[in-house]
């Protein structure tokens, strides 16, 4: 779409005369418009551009054309007037505004400070809707999506810069952001438990972007995000709501453990009496967080996975896709599930086909990891109380939140590009995108007043 330069109210009522003659025009035809999508895109077109042209004349209202004004008491001179182009919802629009300096610091614009200007471009909404789209789609997808609509169309550059600013701001304010985020919400009054879980997956990184120490070796070309989630549910076991996150690869997933914990913390806080469960697959540094660090409450290996140790114990003993292996599969996993000492019955079949197979390696491993994570498999008493056993949730999230968006065919990664998909798809599968958008374009905001008795030429400026 064209830029709609604000001149005069002249070229203002002329946008809006146009719109008005078009859909009078149609009020009074006998018959319908014979290209119902030639129509349709035109009165689009018209209304965007009457939108804008709206846009402008109330951005322009914003601007202060004054020698000097404050900011936070400090005083800045008027350096230049000029014009600038505004990314809308509806379209760019050009207005007038005034710019200005204290000392050798860089210039400042009322305009943008008053009316939350996202990053000296975008009005609130139209980056709004930008981040909620690059969360979920590629630049290019995005660019092409708000050409098809007809209204705004950004570059595909543009909407590229955009998550990566925006992600820096929220970085700065994040724990604080977090907080009011959680201060905000209420734990429904039918929950009784909360699930929390851990994992990762694996994203391609870029050349350099390697975590730094131990906990990573290898060529790094791929490294693990980490994925936590919190979730509640009822008396039935039917899940009511879930919190995600995640984060970039860093050692020992250290952001995003303080992140699940002061989101259990603060639904402890408020419904002590929530039963705790902590559910997550049988890899050893999840679990040295959720039973040593967190509340306590009930340990879960997930039944699928541990079902998957199963089936790899008695293909080592009976071969695999035999009929035999499959029968005592089902019959095994029928018994881990449902008995109350089903993985003390599990074990002891182990044992046995250990005796009957001593030389099989696979299974003395697949044996050693049910005999340590025996306390962990309690599935019948837990299932019998409607709580979770499988960490589906997770793993989901694992899928949505990184696999879908930074595992697309050539991508590859740096921790500022990543971690701003992250964080947006987090609030936006969280439903507290709305929330979350709220703290952050209000850090554009500055209140720009005028110093004594100056007086400002606050009408709206057409030109000079």
């Amino acid at each position: 779409m064209a830029v709609l330069q604000i001149r005069s109210s002249q070229a203002t009522q002329s946008v809006f005369e146009e719109l008005g003659a078009f859909v009078a025009s149609r009020r009074a035809a006998g018959k319908p418009a014979e290209d119902l999508e030639a129509f349709e895109s035109k009165l689009h077109a018209l209304f965007a551009a009457a939108e804008a042209e709206a846009m402008g004349e109330e951005l322009a209202r914003f601007d202060i054309d004054s020698p000097v004004v404050e900011i936070e008491g400090v005083t800045y001179r008027r350096v230049e007037r000029c014009e600038k182009t505004y990314q809308a919802a509806s379209g760019t629009v050009s207005v007038m505004r005034s710019l200005y300096r204290h000392g050798t610091e860089r210039c400042v614009c009322p305009l943008e400070l008053n009316a939350g200007i996202i990053e000296k471009y975008w009005t609130p909404l139209a980056a709004q809707q930008a981040a909620w789209s690059v969360a979920h789609l590629t630049p290019k997808e995005a660019a092409s999506l708000f050409a098809k609509l007809g209204s705004m169309r950004p570059s595909r550059s543009i909407l590229d810069r955009l998550p990566k600013e925006l992600s820096a701001r929220w970085e700065e304010h994040r724990q604080s952001f977090e907080s009011k985020l959680r201060s905000e919400e209420t734990v429904p009054a039918q929950a009784v438990t909360v699930a929390v879980s851990l994992d990762g997956v694996k994203i391609p990184v870029k050349d350099g972007e390697a975590t730094a120490g131990k906990y990573w070796r290898g060529p790094c070309k791929f490294q693990e995000v980490g994925c936590a989630t919190l979730s509640l549910y009822d008396a039935d076991g039917d899940r009511l709501r879930t919190v995600r996150m995640a984060r970039m690869p860093e050692n020992y997933k250290k952001t995003v453990k303080a992140m699940l914990m002061d989101e259990l913390e603060a639904v402890l806080s408020k419904r002590p009496d929530l039963q705790v469960v902590k559910v997550a697959d049988a890899a050893i540094e999840p679990w040295n967080f959720l039973e040593h660090e967190l509340p306590r409450g009930i340990c879960i290996v997930d039944f699928y996975h541990a079902a998957e140790h199963l089936h790899k114990a008695l293909e080592a003993a009976y071969g695999e896709g035999t009929p035999k292996c499959h029968e005592e599969f089902e019959r095994l996993r029928h018994v881990l599930r449902h008995d109350r000492r089903g993985v003390d019955r599990l074990i002891r079949s182990l044992i046995y086909l250990r005796s009957r197979h001593p030389h099989s390696k696979k299974l003395r491993v697949e044996l050693a990891f049910f005999r340590k994570n025996r306390h962990r498999m309690t599935y019948a008493a837990t299932a019998a109380k409607n709580l979770p056993i499988g960490s589906g949730v997770v793993e989901a999230a694992c899928k949505t939140l990184a696999t879908q968006r930074l595992r697309r065919s050539g991508m590859r990664w740096r921790r500022e590009g990543g971690q701003a998909i992250l964080t947006l798809r987090g609030l936006a599968q969280s439903d507290r995108f709305d929330r979350g958008w709220s703290l952050l374009a209000d850090t554009y905001r500055r209140q720009v007043a005028l110093p004594g008795k100056v007086s400002a030429l606050q009408s709206v400026r057409r030109g000079k």
